[in-house]
């Protein structure tokens, strides 16, 4: 009867350290990091058009896999929000092009001016 009552409550705290590490992971979600790292090889086809580069087009995919929640995209948006208005020179026709020139539906908007929030 002891050795149940032990192996139940290892098993109970076993389950409640598996729901903290999973809030963990999704408190954590997507970072600015991220997305500039994914987009980094997009630079230059962002700011002198062309054809997006195959690295460029990795990066897209990896990005719309990682951006996948509601919170994720907001996140991910504001990133890419902050990350054209580094550049002077985005070409807005090219940003807008970027995924379906890589044959992805990017649920986040690459624009200077996108409400995140909504």
């Amino acid at each position: 009867m002891k050795a149940v009552a032990v192996v139940l409550v290892l098993v109970v705290l076993a389950a409640v350290q598996l729901a903290m590490a999973g809030r963990l992971e999704q408190q954590t979600g997507i970072t600015c990091g991220q997305v500039d790292a994914n987009l980094a090889p997009c630079v230059s086809f962002l700011t002198q058009g062309g054809e997006p580069s195959a690295a460029c087009c990795s990066g897209v995919k990896t990005l719309s896999g990682l951006a996948q929640s509601t919170d994720e995209r907001r996140t991910a948006c504001n990133c890419l929000k902050a990350a054209a208005n580094r550049y002077a020179n985005l070409k807005d026709d090219a940003a807008q092009a970027l995924p379906g020139k890589c044959g992805v539906a990017l649920n986040v908007p690459i624009s200077r001016t996108i409400n995140c929030d909504t």
